[in-house]
């Protein structure tokens, strides 16, 4: 039988007519969660920035016509002030940010004001804004101090990112936390951040990830080049953490007690090396696509990552559906279907419908 606590179609009317706002809606993670949104009823504002590719998921997914898109940037207060202002949102959820190890690299700065003075512009927005009811701080895997050990990282484990992007990533979570204590909770806001793991899925263009990787090789008709092949890393479709992080939202707005932090990743056995992840994606993909190590000098990233997911089970009954045979399918499926000229808006909703009836289960 399904436990009462886990999201369906039906429990997504939550979110009708709900003022939502949405940081960083142009972006992968962003574009998939507005779909949902809209497709859920909610009144969505978007606040983020162009999109940074000609190629994007925004763009193809047609999403900005269902919805308000407001162009800005982060790390601009008053522009943000403004929005805040304007639309008077119930729940927020904080996408926005440089999301990438290696840029972080080459852009220390840009990282930091971004992924943390947009953290704190965002809470003083919602400090200054009555209303806000729920604010999700969507951050990453990656906050924890890496020691390469063997067994997940719990919510209670040391912050202490190693590059830019992650250290970047755990100063947000500590803004996040002293916003709460000093100003939020007093003022009826009840807050989480959500750590999730390494995502894939149709819509990713991005540069230095795994599987867009794979979709440009398949293109030219090459080999993929993988860095490093002996990586772990907790990967899952993208659907996986979105729905999370609904439910995470809708669940602390109806009882602020459960607000907190959550890891928000895969089964155990879903944490599988960037190697057999390549592996996976030539099978689903076929059409002759292979894969080859080519290691270069670039600069430090953890070898060894998994999450302990457990508060999230046993505090909000949620768990992944799919395995990450299932996500590399679907993932594979997206793109092709995206090449052969199939409407992408249709592709999304498709798998939408997929996971939701995985959902009712």
């Amino acid at each position: 039988m399904r436990r009462m606590t886990e999201i369906t179609k039906t429990e997504l009317t939550f979110y009708r007519g709900r003022r939502v706002l949405v940081t960083g809606h142009t972006g992968f993670k962003g574009s998939w969660l507005c779909r949902i949104l809209t497709d859920a009823g909610a009144e969505v504002t978007g606040y983020g920035l162009e999109p940074g590719e000609a190629l994007n998921l925004f763009s193809l997914s047609r999403i900005e016509k269902r919805m308000q898109s407001v162009t800005g940037d982060i790390r601009d207060l008053e522009r943000v002030k403004q929005v805040f202002a304007q639309t008077k949102p119930e729940l927020v959820f904080h996408l926005a940010a440089q999301p990438l190890v290696r840029a972080s690299y080459e852009e220390p700065v840009y990282t930091y004001e971004t992924n943390v003075m947009g953290t704190v512009h965002i809470c003083e927005c919602i400090r200054q804004t009555p209303g806000v009811k729920s604010f999700l701080n969507v951050t990453t895997d990656k906050v924890y101090e890496n020691r390469e050990w063997a067994w997940g990282y719990r919510e209670t484990d040391r912050l202490n990112g190693y590059d830019p992007y992650s250290n970047s990533k755990s100063c947000s979570e500590l803004v996040t936390h002293s916003y709460t204590k000093a100003f939020l909770a007093a003022g009826g806001t009840a807050v989480s951040t959500a750590r999730a793991g390494n995502v894939i899925g149709g819509g990713d263009f991005a540069r230095d990830r795994i599987i867009p990787d794979c979709v440009r090789a398949a293109q030219r008709g090459e080999s993929v080049i993988l860095r490093n092949p002996q990586s772990i890393r907790p990967f899952q479709h993208v659907l996986e953490p979105l729905f999370a992080y609904l439910f995470i939202a809708q669940r602390q707005y109806q009882d602020p007690k459960l607000s907190g932090n959550y890891n928000v990743g895969p089964e155990d056995g879903d944490c599988i090396r960037t190697g057999r992840l390549a592996e996976l994606f030539c099978k689903a993909w076929g059409r002759g696509l292979t894969w080859r190590a080519q290691p270069d000098d670039g600069p430090h990233e953890a070898n060894f990552l998994k999450l302990d997911c457990s508060q999230i089970k046993s505090r909000l009954g949620w768990r992944p559906r799919w395995s990450v045979e299932e996500a590399v399918e679907k993932t594979a499926r997206w793109y092709q279907g995206w090449l052969d000229g199939e409407d992408v808006a249709a592709l999304m909703g498709q798998q939408i419908e997929a996971y939701l009836d995985q959902l009712a289960i």
